[in-house]
């Protein structure tokens, strides 16, 4: 009698796992619920219950950009609506090189739009439709609000328009990542982004990143392409984005802040020696100057080739491509303190900050 029982409790719970085991590994068609509410008929199904109102909130919104050149396709990007007037955010390399933008509305409808502007080292572009074609608006988030492990999504166009509105899940797997990217002839330029293992393809650049209830919180930028990484895909935070976005819109002129200096990390092989420096053993982090340029706008203020920079304005500095992020959130003329070691001993000298060539 008691093997009897013992077998059947463990038929029931072995039955249990492998109903999860079915619900987590096929997808379930959103068409095929029926709760007795308006469900929406869509081309895409989802792997984890309740992500589908998200997708929902957010779908209709996303377009696919068209570039022409020449009246000949030159690319094919993804973007996404963000307000009323019809306003779409995409990146600059979407754009790049076109004398003709098209959208494609989730209908299907390939309509005009017009170029406001963009700028090419935030990699964000501002394009425009008439507001009468409008029919959803993205709800933007709070890249601050979301954790690492939680459940972001993606809608875009992969490879070609064929497979626009494709839908993919994953988890953001990194916040704050500082990373090199080239921009034109300019190789050493660093961008703060959001790292994810959800699918990022051609095509997909532009596309909103998205939380579990559809809240844009970043923007598809680039992908890691080497053979033996997979699923390293990157976003702008969409604060970031959307502050260009609003310069872009309203024509300001993108300024950034210049302190002409040439640096190298303290924990670099860099050899200090043929520069004539000495660096404090106890300073293992920050940025050490090896030369401050004449005409830029750290000279004459007290700074010295072999300090050791640990903090700009209210920003700890361990690292350049630290430094150059949180340099670049100041405007020119503003006027900030940076804090050095000089041989063990901290000093604070107050610099005017210049205007970048970029």
């Amino acid at each position: 009698m008691k093997k009897t029982i013992i077998a059947s409790i463990t038929t029931f719970f072995i039955g249990c796992a492998s109903m999860y085991m079915l619900i987590r590994t096929y997808p379930l068609n959103v068409s095929n619920i029926n709760n007795n509410t308006n469900v929406v008929d869509r081309k895409f199904t989802v792997s984890e219950i309740g992500l589908s109102t998200g997708i929902n909130n957010v779908y209709d919104s996303v377009v696919v950009v068209q570039n022409y050149k020449n009246d000949k396709a030159n690319g094919i990007g993804s973007g996404f609506i963000y307000n009323n007037d019809g306003y779409i955010m995409t990146n600059s390399h979407v754009i790049e090189g076109a004398n003709n933008i098209k959208v494609m509305l989730m209908s299907g409808d390939v309509i005009d739009a017009k170029v406001i502007g963009d700028d090419e080292y935030a990699d964000i572009a501002v394009i425009k439709i008439d507001k009468k074609y409008v029919t959803k608006v993205a709800t933007l988030g709070s890249s601050e609000s979301i954790n690492v492990g939680d459940t972001v999504f993606t809608i875009g166009s992969p490879i070609s328009s064929e497979y626009y509105g494709t839908v993919t899940r994953g988890i953001l797997s990194g916040k704050n990542r500082l990373v090199n990217v080239t921009v034109g002839s300019n190789n050493d330029w660093i961008m703060n982004v959001m790292q994810t293992d959800a699918a990022i393809n051609p095509g997909n650049s532009g596309g909103p990143l998205c939380n579990a209830n559809g809240d844009v919180i970043g923007i598809n930028s680039m992908k890691l392409v080497q053979s033996q990484v997979e699923g390293m895909g990157f976003a702008i935070p969409i604060e970031d984005a959307i502050s260009y976005a609003n310069m872009i819109v309203n024509g300001e002129e993108i300024k950034r802040s210049y302190l002409g200096l040439r640096m190298v990390n303290v924990s670099s092989t860099y050899n200090f020696a043929n520069e004539n420096i000495t660096i404090d053993s106890k300073v293992t982090s920050g940025v050490a100057i090896i030369e401050i340029l004449k005409d830029g706008p750290c000279n004459n203020t007290g700074l010295k080739k072999g300090d050791v920079i640990t903090k700009i304005g209210d920003y700890n500095i361990k690292t350049v491509a630290e430094l150059r992020y949180h340099l670049y959130k100041y405007k020119p003329n503003d006027k900030i303190n940076i804090v050095v070691n000089r041989n063990g001993k901290v000093m604070s000298y107050k610099v005017t900050l210049g205007t970048s060539n970029n």
